[in-house]
């Protein structure tokens, strides 16, 4: 992560921030999160994280200490936070049981997706959890303009912007009374964001049309690509270039012959540990893009434009700010740039 790596470590370490020049949050505290009304009388003592990028938050503003269990991982950690993970129960490399969450006996239940703890409740419901006593915060990200009733990854309706992601920091702050280590988390993403823009400013207007591949149920079927309100298309907003889908679906399955006429100049591939896919590893994404008769006469495969990033930079979580750096790198490096 760079810059994050030591700005963080030292500013916001697990063991607190020594800063105090914001108020404290009074108590009881009452937020509107993602339509209902929440209230905490106290700052959350033991929280069960469903979804990595929550984790990594709560990791971010220095709460590892309260974290009783997690679930829903992607690929490993952010690398200054590995010692802290090791000892953190994970209850699900997926979606967790209601009876595994509650086992812990959390007073917060925070999660990155909607679906989990939502109207949907894959692993449970809001309802569910207050009537054992159990506060539940859902990221902003998935609920602010987005629909997610049909239980899969949602419709958004307006584009996503990082403003989503500071503003669950600065809840999550609020929350759990440390309100300086969200600041100081906020401005340091903002700080790498501009940096990342100015870096590929002869590209700014080039319009690059570029396709970002999650992944794919099936290798040789359609792909989930990144559709046009989505985390990458914020990315791709930030730097200059264009998305290939039009649809509002967060990662609608696309055919490569829809792709193809489009005729994408870079291929953005997700790397990430897990397996549930068949196309979830990336080797598997180019082995196919090189070997199918569509795919390989595409103008990115045929220059070897690909860029490898992080899955969990695809996402709304504060690795976004990764993705924006690891594009403008990559058309760089492909002499892209005006």
């Amino acid at each position: 992560m760079r810059q994050i790596i030591a700005t963080l470590t030292f500013a916001l370490g697990l063991t607190g921030f020594a800063g105090t020049s914001l108020a404290a949050t009074q108590y009881p505290l009452t937020l509107n999160n993602c339509g209902q009304q929440v209230t905490f009388k106290k700052a959350p003592e033991k929280i069960v994280s469903i979804g990595q990028g929550m984790t990594e938050v709560l990791f971010s503003l220095g709460l590892a200490g309260k974290v009783a269990g997690t679930a829903v991982w992607v690929g490993p950690v952010l690398p200054q936070y590995a010692d802290a993970n090791s000892k953190i129960k994970r209850l699900a490399d997926n979606d967790p049981s209601f009876e595994a969450v509650v086992g812990q006996e959390p007073d917060l239940v925070a999660a990155e997706f909607e679906w989990h703890v939502g109207a949907q409740g894959s692993v449970g419901k809001r309802e569910q959890f207050a009537d054992l006593g159990i506060n539940t915060y859902i990221a902003p990200a998935d609920c602010v303009a987005k629909i997610n009733a049909d239980g899969g990854d949602g419709v958004r309706k307006e584009l996503f912007t990082m403003d989503l992601i500071y503003q669950e920091i600065a809840e999550l702050s609020e929350i759990f009374d440390v309100k300086d280590r969200g600041d100081a988390l906020i401005a340091d993403l903002k700080k790498r964001e501009a940096a990342a823009v100015a870096s590929i400013s002869g590209a700014s207007g080039k319009n690059l049309p570029v396709v970002f591949w999650f992944s794919s149920k099936e290798v040789k079927g359609d792909a989930f690509i990144a559709g046009k309100n989505s985390a990458p298309a914020y990315i791709l907003k930030t730097v200059g270039a264009k998305n290939v889908v039009t649809t509002e679906e967060e990662w609608p399955l696309v055919g490569w012959e829809t792709i193809a006429q489009a005729n994408p100049a870079v291929i953005v591939l997700a790397t990430m540990d897990r397996r549930r896919y068949a196309a979830d590893d990336p080797k598997v994404k180019i082995d196919f893009l090189e070997s199918d008769p569509v795919t390989k006469e595409l103008e990115a495969v045929k220059n070897k434009h690909f860029v490898m990033m992080d899955a969990q930079s695809m996402n709304p979580t504060i690795r976004t700010i990764d993705g924006i750096e690891t594009l403008a790198n990559g058309i760089k490096t492909f002499g892209l740039t005006q």
